[in-house]
């Protein structure tokens, strides 16, 4: 017997709020969950104000008192959002699932901060929230990530793995029985500045990256990080791209840049994913063609399946609702078979407006 909850309301429908590591925006997705899966009823990804977008980017770097107030200022984007979306979407949403934005990611010393004022979003919108999700984990000597391997496993359990191509790229598989999950490489966080260098926000379907030259020189420094050579649980944070990555791309043309380093990721998501069998693919990285062409040509008899733009966009969104469901059950919504860590754990901060 399941442990009672200590809440009670009905959690059948809610919302799940997610911005990634990349910024692209903020994904909104109205959830219905059934016994015999889960519908999206709706979804919208919401532009983040640039001003709001540098404070972010620069959050790291700020004493206490300006982190708090951008804490605020990101918290009352989310819940004038929120409000925003339930009004267009007829919402009969009980409560929200919010990532939060992360700033800190270094579990090896327990630090993690997903930015988010959650009793803020709570007052202003109304809805039970749930967030904070991975300080739990870390606390149980886990990565804190990643954490979406329970909604993976209990909603798309036909695949026979999960590719999620955001910011970073992470899998989500079953491996004798257990659910493993861990971070690939870095991703769409590394060409999008890449992009930006002239002037585009993203390469629009790769098309940069397939127009220029590889180096063999850098896409051997790049394969030979010391973090692909770990055993799974392993995660990553902008920390790592910027202490590891960034730097091998001074004096390389823009052009070059961008098609070794596609090519570099396709090669790290190949060497991982399954040989064969469906794996379906969500993240704005599904729709760099020239990224998934060449994981395609690495492995021939796997089927990559890339689902309707909802889902493509909206699936951690989703799952983000799944865990706040979960939590507010009072059950498991964090692997440690995925995480590393101690036990498994009902994680996630509760309020209740």
């Amino acid at each position: 017997m399941k442990p009672k909850s200590p809440y009670s309301t009905d959690y059948q429908i809610g919302i799940g709020a997610m911005t990634g590591t990349s910024m692209d925006g903020l994904d909104l997705a109205l959830c219905e969950f059934r016994e015999d899966g889960y519908k999206i009823l709706g979804f919208q990804c919401v532009e983040i104000p640039e001003k709001l977008k540098k404070s972010l980017t620069e959050a790291y770097i700020k004493n206490g008192r300006e982190f708090f107030k951008i804490e605020n200022e990101y918290s009352r984007f989310l819940a004038e959002s929120i409000r925003d979306f339930q009004k267009k979407t007829g919402s009969l949403a009980k409560f929200i699932g919010i990532h939060g934005q992360t700033i800190f990611h270094e579990p090896g010393s327990q630090l993690t901060i997903q930015m988010l004022n959650g009793g803020l979003v709570a007052a202003k919108t109304g809805l039970t929230t749930v967030c904070d999700f991975r300080r739990a984990d870390i606390a149980l000597d886990g990565q804190g990530a990643p954490l979406v391997p329970i909604g993976d496993r209990d909603l798309f359990g036909e695949y026979a793995a999960c590719l999620n191509l955001g910011g970073f790229a992470n899998l989500s598989t079953e491996v004798d029985g257990s659910r493993v999950a861990f971070d690939i490489c870095a991703v769409n966080i590394v060409l999008n500045l890449l992009a930006r260098e002239v002037g585009k926000e993203y390469d629009d379907g790769g098309q940069m990256a397939a127009a220029g030259k590889s180096d063999y020189e850098l896409l051997q420094q790049l394969n030979s990080l010391a973090f692909y050579h770990q055993k799974p649980p392993k995660s990553l944070g902008r920390e790592w791209m910027e202490n590891h990555i960034l730097h091998l791309f001074d004096g390389v043309e823009n052009s070059v840049a961008l098609r070794t380093y596609t090519e570099h990721a396709a090669q790290q998501i190949a060497e991982n994913l399954p040989q064969s069998g469906k794996v379906l693919v969500t993240g704005g990285g599904a729709y760099n063609q020239f990224l998934i062409s060449q994981i395609e040509k690495a492995l021939p008899s796997t089927d990559l399946v890339i689902p309707d733009k909802n889902l493509v966009e909206g699936k951690e969104a989703l799952i983000f609702a799944y865990l706040a469901k979960l939590r507010l059950e009072n059950r498991i919504n964090v692997l440690a078979s995925a995480t590393g860590a101690s036990r498994n754990s009902s994680s996630g901060a509760v309020y209740i407006p």
